[in-house]
């Protein structure tokens, strides 16, 4: 299977978790109302950005639907008297640029659905939960045993990924969890390698994997069915959440803080670090791992959603990734993302920023040792450590695992190859995502360095010292014009005593230095007479004749020939 650079078909080539950013450009008044001018841009392109108009009733909309993440949201209090003023409308006019600064920052608000939907109408219009039941529904005409119980409404963080609480008709009691997905951007599989490695996924074996019921993919989506966990996933242990419960309010303000125990931590993180080998090790591409996607069944942790990335789906950190050029493989990524996972193990919530220059105190510095193996400044610039050695780490390496289940995950050859070409398909397209983004950082940088007060004083001094340098040049260049014309007016009176062609040596005493005199230039021999030459004098031969006479005067001169004079001192006082 060869790259695919035509589109497939039910592929969506918008990557959902790509930073939607908002700018208030301007204000206008139309009949009582105000209306404000927003540009949004997608990613880092400015050509990737498109106007939209929205009122402050809209803005309460999208504010009411956020409430539930409980979290403390600045937005603008309403005011009834006094709304149109110029002044209040450009007080306002910050409060909602600030507003929209706070939630398009905010990892998990800023890809939740109402978000997008305020701010890019246009890709995310439609009702993807009406979609989601329309496919279920023509699955359940060819599988008849199978029946919706009820709709899970936003329990996950994607927005064309829905979930349904299902049960099997004979057996009511057993409730299962059926989600349905759109393919992605990085779907690069074909048609029939998808639904064979998706088909697959039900006869994986492992014991820190959870179990696939059912799963089958068509040239637009994938359906996979799992056992339905009460107890829910190793996120909802953390942030001691109910599984039911929309995504926003689970985790974005927990109404407590608190890490898991030493001893979970290790014993988890061991699990999982040793289920993302396996997988290294079968070539299955992974990318996906979060908190939300490891299942909690008692002491034992199983990993979800192998299906995400034969799907093509973005993974949850992508935006943190992207930004970081030595995190360009999958595996890398799956190392990255186990950073975040332990952080929040640890910590009992996600890291504020990326990379984490200082970490908070621990329950064991072995914790601390390879947090900063993978998520300090210096783990950014010189690559992720591998699984491999993570788990000769001493916070992982002296964990005992006791769960004795066989493995069994049987990969064809071909579809063996298939997704190792998928997957280089996959690293290829974040690669050129992490230049893009890296160049226009340094783009940034330059052009605020440019804008700064120390470079424009700088400049500003060196175009000081520019202009005083050129006018004294151009002084030099006056003089000596001025200098040439008088020499050349003066010519024919007298010629030069010196020329670069023979420089007079400096006068010194006798015997007071040893530097030999230079030799006496040749003499020059007279004119044959009755030659036919013209009576004036050649200027040259005059001032050749001159010059010869002058150097020899001064090697002949004699200072004992000089007459004594008498000085006359009449510089002591005289007294009367």
């Amino acid at each position: 299977m060869a790259f695919m650079e035509k589109p497939l078909a039910g592929k969506v080539l918008l990557d959902d978790t790509a930073p939607l950013s908002a700018v208030i450009e301007a204000s206008q008044t139309l009949h009582s109302h105000t209306e404000y001018i927003i540009r949004v841009q997608r990613g880092i392109s400015m050509e990737n950005s498109w106007q939209i108009i929205r009122r402050y009733s809209d803005f309460d909309l999208l504010n009411n639907s956020l409430q539930v993440s409980a979290l403390s949201l600045p937005f603008p209090p309403k005011k009834l008297i006094g709304n149109m003023d110029r002044e209040f409308i450009a007080e306002r006019q910050k409060g909602l640029q600030n507003y929209l600064n706070v939630i398009t920052s905010n990892h998990i608000l800023s890809n939740c659905e109402p978000v997008k939907k305020f701010l890019d109408p246009n890709n995310y219009s439609v009702n993807y939960t009406e979609i989601a039941l329309q496919h279920v529904s023509m699955f359940f005409r060819s599988e008849p045993k199978w029946e919706v119980v009820e709709p899970l409404k936003d329990i996950g963080w994607r927005i064309r990924k829905k979930y349904f609480l299902m049960k099997i008709k004979n057996q009511p009691k057993e409730r299962l969890a059926l989600s349905w997905a759109d393919l992605g951007p990085d779907k690069y599989l074909s048609d029939k390698d998808l639904q064979c490695a998706v088909k697959l996924l039900s006869s994986c074996s492992h014991p820190y994997i959870y179990k696939v019921t059912f799963a089958t993919a068509s040239e637009s989506s994938a359906l996979v069915i799992r056992p339905f966990n009460e107890k829910g996933t190793l996120k909802d242990l953390i942030y001691k959440a109910k599984p039911k419960d929309q995504f926003l309010k689970k985790y974005c303000n927990p109404k407590k803080i608190q890490g898991l125990e030493i001893h979970q931590i290790k014993t988890f993180g061991r699990q999982i670090l040793e289920v993302v080998k396996f997988l290294h090790d079968k070539g299955f591409p992974y990318g996906h791992l979060h908190a939300s996607n490891v299942m909690l069944d008692g002491d034992t942790c199983r990993l979800l959603d192998l299906e995400n990335s034969l799907l093509g789906l973005p993974s949850f950190y992508r935006s943190y990734f992207t930004q970081f050029r030595k995190i360009n493989t999958l595996e890398a990524v799956d190392v990255h993302c186990f950073g975040h996972l332990l952080y929040e193990m640890t910590y009992g919530r996600p890291p504020d920023s990326v990379p984490v220059d200082s970490f908070p105190p621990a329950p064991s510095m072995s914790v601390v040792t390879v947090l900063e193996s993978i998520l300090s400044p210096e783990a950014m610039k010189n690559g992720m450590p591998t699984v491999s050695r993570l788990l000769q780490m001493p916070l992982f390496s002296d964990v005992l695992l006791t769960n004795s289940e066989k493995t069994q995950f049987k990969i064809p050859t071909k579809l063996k190859e298939a997704l190792k070409i998928a997957k280089e398909c996959i690293e290829k397209r974040l690669v050129e995502e992490q230049k893009l983004i890296h160049q226009h950082r340094r783009l940034t940088r330059a052009q605020s360095h440019h804008g700064s007060e120390e470079e424009k004083k700088r400049r500003k001094i060196l175009a000081r010292k520019k202009s005083k340098r050129s006018a004294f040049e151009s002084g030099e260049e006056q003089t000596m014009k001025y200098s040439n014309s008088n020499n050349s007016a003066g010519s024919g009176a007298s010629s030069p005593l010196t020329s670069p062609s023979s420089p007079v040596p400096p006068f010194t005493a006798v015997g007071a230095s040893t530097i030999p005199s230079p030799p006496p230039p040749p003499a020059v021999p007279p004119l044959p007479p009755n030659l036919d030459v013209p009576t004036q004098s050649d200027p040259q031969l005059v001032n050749n004749t001159s010059r010869g006479a002058l150097l020899s005067s001064i090697q002949n001169f004699q200072k004992g020939a000089l007459k004594k004079t008498e000085t006359c001192d009449y510089s002591a006082p005289r007294i009367s």
